[in-house]
């Protein structure tokens, strides 16, 4: 019998497992094998991998600090705002750390204490509930059996199709996008993350993002909107501006939720907890996730100091702040996706900076 089981071990749960580990007895499994042998022919995450100032600053609070190797070229200074509908496009200075996404999660599993069961290649299939304990069904892609274990509290930190969620509580009262992605290999990475607005395309964004000799391109795109007609039609229009888009050497795919309103929140009930992007923790106005990963889980793990009854009450109430958090981005929102304002702010010139020129010659 287990105190505590985490699904899944993305940046949320590891950290979760991370804190919680050494007061109570956890099991963390994850679909994702996190080994050599397995590495890019199983289960990948479809992310941008940027750590964006946010996220940087709850790590920092968490005392942790990312080594090299996680790190991929080059670290990014600038942000290409490039409006096509208005067609506009201005520079912002900002820093994202650039990550390599695999050897990020691996690296936050491998802080997990040794106390944690932790299972890889395992996927929850099911679970249920009686008096005082889940039962939960996993099925272990490594030996291909089913088999049952039991947890007094269940966690989901299985990301945007949280079964956890999806089992237990509503999910179709927050607004889902698919993010479409495909990476090419250039001979010369752009030094900047591109941010792309166009109604036409989403009413959310699109965004280029340079990955060592690979670039990736993406969109969040209305799953109800011909989502790969529009994805193709980005690439149409990028064309234009020096993107060179012909040779695709992978493709991904992944939701995204969208909490248009706190109500979208779901933080659990007296013995399901939801932390990251399973509660629907994530910015709508840039989909960024790691710092609500890292600090919904240690707000959990605070609540669980004081033991396993009213866990629940307590993790709720100190999300208040997260909670004011997406109703301030989603006061920013309009700012960025309403074509009118957007082409006010950019035409305004604020907060932007003029790229120097390196084409620069002796006389």
């Amino acid at each position: 019998m287990y105190d505590i089981a985490i699904v899944g071990s993305g940046p949320a749960g590891s950290t979760l497992a991370r804190l919680i580990g050494k007061k109570y007895k956890v099991l963390l499994i994850d679909k994702r094998h996190f080994t050599q042998e397995y590495s890019h022919k199983s289960y990948e995450k479809c992310c941008g991998g940027l750590l964006a100032p946010d996220a940087q600053k709850i790590l920092a609070k968490l005392g942790l600090g990312i080594p090299k190797d996680v790190m991929v070229d080059p670290q990014i200074f600038v942000v290409r705002t490039i409006d096509l509908y208005n067609k506009i496009e201005r520079f912002y200075q900002r820093f994202y750390f650039n990550l390599d996404r695999e050897k990020f999660d691996k690296w936050l599993l491998s802080l997990v204490p040794s106390e944690v069961d932790i299972r890889n290649g395992c996927i929850l299939k099911d679970f249920d509930k009686n008096d005082n304990y889940f039962n939960i069904k996993i099925y272990d892609s490594n030996t291909k059996k089913e088999y049952t274990e039991k947890a007094k509290i269940l966690v989901g930190a299985d990301g945007a199709s949280s079964l956890v969620r999806k089992k237990a509580f509503r999910t179709d009262d927050i607004s889902r996008y698919i993010s479409v992605q495909e990476w090419f290999k250039v001979k010369e990475a752009m030094p900047y993350f591109s941010a792309i607005f166009d109604p036409t395309i989403t009413d959310f964004y699109s965004w280029t993002i340079p990955k060592g000799e690979y670039m990736l391109v993406g969109s969040a795109l209305n799953i109800d909107d011909n989502p790969i007609s529009k994805f193709k039609l980005l690439k149409n229009k990028l064309d234009s501006y020096g993107y060179n888009l012909s040779k695709v050497t992978k493709k991904e795919g992944a939701f995204i939720l969208r909490p248009y309103k706190t109500k979208n929140i779901c933080t659990g009930n007296k013995d399901i907890a939801l932390i990251g992007e399973a509660a629907g923790w994530i910015s709508p106005s840039s989909a960024e996730g790691f710092s609500y990963a890292f600090h919904s889980a240690y707000i959990l793990a605070e609540s669980l100091k004081h033991g396993l009854d009213g866990f629940s009450t307590r993790y709720n109430k100190g999300c208040n702040n997260l909670k004011r958090n997406i109703i301030l981005k989603n006061l920013k929102s309009p700012v960025m996706y309403n074509k009118i304002l957007r082409k006010m702010a950019m035409s305004s010139g604020i907060q932007s900076v003029k790229l120097f020129d390196s084409n620069i010659s002796d006389t």
